[in-house]
This record gives structure tokens, C-alpha cells and sequence, in this order.
């Protein structure tokens, strides 16, 4: 949607066989990092500033949800879960402030509806995507003189592969494309508006759970 939109796009993940693959499909440039690591963050940003010159839209969409009971959750995987889905995220924004407050740009936060209700059997990653929203709502806040933006976009189950292991049939499950055109919502508000967080549930679950 962005490429669509005319937007130059700087693509990031940790497997550079897949990224090149996505990167040369899009037309885009790939720079392999990994988000849980503090360098690597400031590094994607730098690379894409001294490539195209401005920042106009941050996508932070890196994710990993591990299952398991609170009590019975290995401490790497719990310390995974906060490196990636907050950590990163975390560092990666503060590295793109700069540019965006120069462009006026847009932090698009890909949390979860996970985030929004009780995730037993995937507390830890509800956890992280709950802290996504605060983040959001605080960047607002602190960023909101300097005309940036940001949304927390919380989906229940996406036809992904992330969401593969689930037992909710691929055409039942909410399309990426739904979640797209909430951002291209977005990037056509006038810049005295904006959507801080959207839920978006899919058909056919139950009390707005996943």
C-alpha cells in the first residue's frame, strides 16, 4: 500500500534471503537487522535517512508471540517477547524522532487486540502489545507540538504466517489488506487529526476476543 501510495520503502527482518525477496517484489531497499539488538536499530534508521534524505512513515510491525502459561514461561522466551515486540520498537522510534519530526510523519505501531483484553495462554505477548498502546498514547502526547502522529493498530488473527498454528481457517481471519487501509486512512487525515488506536475485529469472534 505504501509503495502504491509513492512512497520510497526501506524493508528490515533479521532472514536476508527473505527480505531480498520481498525488497526486489516491492522495488524496495533491504537492510538485514535484528530489533532486539540497540545498534541494529539505530542502524536501519540511519541507512534509510542517508538513503532517501527523510523519514515520512515508521512502521514498527517486528513481532514474535511465544504461548505459554505465566507460570510455566522460560525467561529467554519471556525476555525475547519484551526485546522484540517493545524493546525494538522502543529504540527503533526514538532513532526515527528526529526525521520524523522533520517530515511530520506518521509511527504506525502494529500491537495487537491481544493487547486490549485478557490473553491467557499468551500473556507475556498481550503484555507487550498492552505497553504498545501506552507507548503510542505517550508519543502522542510528547510529540504532539511537533505535529507527528502515532496509532496503535490492534487486529485480532491476520492471514499471516504468524498465525498459521491456529486452527481459524486462512478465510475467516482478518486480511492484511484490512489493516493497510487503516493507514492509508490515516495518511490522508488533515494534519489536525488523528486516530490514536483502532481495534479491528475479525467476524465471528466472540466478545471482541481474537
Amino acid at each position: 500500500m505504501l509503495r502504491d501510495e509513492g512512497f520510497e520503502l526501506t524493508l528490515v527482518s533479521r532472514r536476508p534471503e527473505k527480505l531480498e525477496v520481498a525488497a526486489a517484489d516491492l522495488g524496495a531497499a533491504a537492510v538485514a537487522a535484528n530489533v532486539a539488538e540497540a545498534e541494529d536499530c539505530k542502524r536501519v534508521v540511519a541507512d534509510h535517512r542517508d538513503r532517501f534524505g527523510r523519514l515520512d512513515v515508521l512502521v514498527n510491525s517486528a513481532g514474535v508471540g511465544i504461548g505459554g502459561r505465566v507460570e510455566d514461561l522460560p525467561v529467554k522466551q519471556l525476555d525475547l517477547q519484551l526485546d522484540v515486540n517493545l524493546r525494538g520498537l522502543f529504540l527503533v522510534t526514538q532513532a526515527a524522532i528526529p526525521l520524523l519530526r522533520e517530515s511530520r510523519g506518521w509511527i504506525v505501531n502494529l500491537a495487537s487486540i491481544a493487547g486490549t483484553l485478557p490473553t491467557p495462554g499468551l500473556a507475556t505477548y498481550g503484555a507487550t502489545k498492552a505497553a504498545v498502546i501506552a507507548l503510542t498514547r505517550s508519543l502522542n502526547a510528547e510529540l504532539d507540538a511537533d505535529g507527528v502522529r502515532a496509532i496503535a493498530l490492534c487486529p485480532g488473527f491476520v492471514d499471516t504466517p504468524m498465525t498459521e498454528w491456529s486452527d481459524i481457517p486462512a478465510d475467516e481471519m482478518i486480511r492484511p489488506e484490512d489493516c493497510a487501509e487503516v493507514v492509508r486512512m490515516c495518511l490522508r487525515l488533515g494534519p489536525t487529526a488523528r486516530i490514536p488506536q483502532v481495534v479491528v475485529e475479525r467476524m465471528g469472534s466472540k466478545n471482541g476476543d481474537a
